[in-house]
């Protein structure tokens, strides 16, 4: 399955309901295949219950609407899951970085730089395609967009502050939804 050939079928599904596109992946294994959409408001960086349930019918639609004309991007069965980033949220664009300076971060990269492939640090945004990260150690580190492998957000108190919920109405009361 080619994942960049989804995400291109999946972000002008996401940006036609006025989301922004954070990730797409196939996780679970072949025990349990899953097409994991995780998607956000600009605005906020949040969605909510009826936010992921319009994502997930348009993408359904689109998806269904290729199998019916014989081009299913997925040949197998899998689960549907949309959803927030939520507070420890991937990196995944390069504005990504811009968006969340200040913030703390673990970065892994694809090949090692100076013998690493680990750096942890507080965010300082970007230079061109290049991230900046003042390391947990105080140096100052740039490294390349594309050599970034995976990235995301650490839970601390400074970044729980700043991804409060939009409302907490509901949150004690547990919904069941059926299809």
């Amino acid at each position: 399955m080619d994942l960049t050939a989804l995400n291109a079928l999946i972000e002008p599904e996401v940006k036609s309901l006025g989301f922004e596109l954070v990730r797409v992946a196939m996780i679970g294994g072949k025990s349990d295949p899953t097409l994991q959409i995780m998607a956000e408001r600009p605005d906020t960086r949040q969605l909510d219950l009826a936010d992921c349930q319009a994502v997930s019918r348009r993408v359904s639609d689109r998806l269904d609407a290729l199998e019916a004309e014989g081009r299913d991007p997925i040949a197998s069965s899998y689960r549907l899951e949309v959803s927030s980033p939520g507070i420890d949220r991937p990196l995944t664009r390069l504005k990504d970085y811009d968006d969340w300076a200040g913030h703390e971060a673990r970065i892994n990269l694809a090949e090692p730089i100076d013998g690493r492939k680990q750096f942890s640090g507080e965010l300082a945004g970007t230079d061109g395609e290049t991230v900046k990260l003042t390391g947990k150690d105080g140096r100052d580190y740039a490294l390349p967009f594309s050599a970034i492998h995976s990235a995301k957000l650490l839970l601390t108190d400074k970044l729980i502050n700043a991804t409060a919920p939009l409302s907490t109405e509901g949150a004690d009361d547990i919904q069941t939804v059926e299809d």
